[in-house]
């Protein structure tokens, strides 16, 4: 546990070789042979496999790449007239009373700032509560069933 320290003064310098024999010539044959072998080495395979066909593009990819061009096909959503894109959500809102915007964007086909704008007027967007973050028809258009169109013209 005791350090021992030593303090002074250079005063001869030394310098060390080995001894020259057998034993020493020995040891450098042996390090140079260790060093002189290849890391890595090639073995013959005595029963290759012969069965094996290559594969142009393997199934992980082709799902990949099927996804990927489903999403490139859709491209962007053409804004379609504004009373279809209104008979489709209220034919939408018949079946279910909340929906939340991307659900509304896949039934509809349209983009989301143009389907925003068109629910804005018909809708009510819920911000808390159980149905958080969804939309909800307002309550003079919930009973929709062809009755306003009477009543409009």
């Amino acid at each position: 546990m005791n350090k021992l320290a030593l303090e002074g003064m250079v005063v001869q310098r030394a310098d060390c070789r080995p001894a020259v024999n057998e034993n020493y010539m020995r040891l450098k044959r042996l390090q140079i042979e260790e060093s002189s072998k290849p890391t890595r080495l090639s073995q013959q395979i005595q029963n290759p496999v012969t069965n094996y066909k290559p594969v142009a593009n393997h199934s992980y990819n082709v799902r990949k790449l099927a996804a990927n061009t489903s999403k490139k096909e859709e491209g962007k959503r053409a804004r379609a007239d504004k009373q279809q894109v209104l008979d489709m959500l209220f034919s939408a809102f018949e079946k279910h009373q909340y929906y939340n915007i991307k659900d509304l964007v896949d039934i509809t086909k349209q983009p989301v700032i143009y389907l925003k704008e068109i629910l804005r007027d018909i809708g009510h967007y819920n911000i808390k509560g159980t149905h958080k973050n969804t939309w909800e028809l307002r309550p003079e258009y919930r009973h929709y069933q062809g009755e306003e169109e009477k009543t409009d013209g």
